[in-house]
């Protein structure tokens, strides 16, 4: 995955323009206006090259003689990659892609807890314990929540001690992030702690069938925690 600094005029760039493509204000085969953009954006045309090589390091968009810079077909975009994901979630809660995200955890968590649960050690056991201790001190806190949660599922992850496994944190992380903000965001909610502590409790006592039915159980009450989230903000 492409990294560049978010910050400073490069990065504000680089989101920009992601932004417009990601929404369709610029659409799927587009030209880009390079001089435009340039005067736009009040950047030198080599800074402006640059960032848009970061994007087409992530497949969005592509260039060729006579036809310049263009924007490449959705199917060619690199969808897995974290900054792509953010982006799409950057105008405001992408309800399809919340579902999306949740059919891939649903395919990958509870397998991964399973296999944790042969494999997880004692300083795996330890880094869950310390995410659910934090879970616990958050307390109505919404960035510490949050904070937590990710902490939790990452360290699940690392616990399969698979390397590809580990990697798809990068995919889940932001879209996991976004749930939890906009279910953490309200005014109330139900207490994760239990939920995940039945989760590591499976893997401390090596019951790999128990921990994939409880990381189940953890993604059932997921879905249930969206969905009053959003009857919330639609009462609003």
């Amino acid at each position: 995955m492409a990294q560049y600094a978010r910050r400073g005029i490069h990065g504000q760039t680089v989101e920009a323009i992601a932004r417009r493509i990601l929404t369709g204000e610029i659409a799927a085969g587009a030209t880009l206006n390079l001089v435009a953009l340039q005067e736009e954006f009040d950047v030198s045309l080599t800074a402006l090259r640059e960032a848009l090589k970061v994007l087409s390091a992530k497949g969005i968009v592509d260039a060729r003689q006579k036809r310049g810079t263009f924007v490449r077909p959705r199917a060619d975009w690199n969808l897995l990659d974290g900054d792509v994901i953010r982006w799409q979630f950057a105008e405001g809660t992408d309800q399809r892609l919340l579902d999306q995200l949740h059919e891939v955890r649903a395919i990958i968590e509870p397998a991964a807890a399973r296999l944790a649960a042969t494999r997880a050690t004692d300083d795996d056991v330890a880094a869950l314990d310390r995410a659910l201790t934090e879970m616990a001190e958050a307390d109505g806190d919404p960035a510490a929540a949050i904070a937590a949660d990710l902490a939790f599922h990452r360290a699940l992850l690392a616990a399969t001690h698979n390397e590809l496994l580990e990697r798809m944190e990068v995919v889940m992380e932001t879209g996991l992030a976004e749930r939890d903000r906009l279910v953490h965001g309200g005014t109330a909610h139900d207490d994760p702690v239990p939920s995940h502590r039945a989760v590591v409790d499976a893997l401390r006592e090596r019951d790999e069938t128990a921990a994939e039915t409880a990381m189940r159980e953890l993604l059932d009450k997921a879905v249930r925690d969206v969905e009053k989230a959003r009857g919330r903000r639609g009462s609003q």
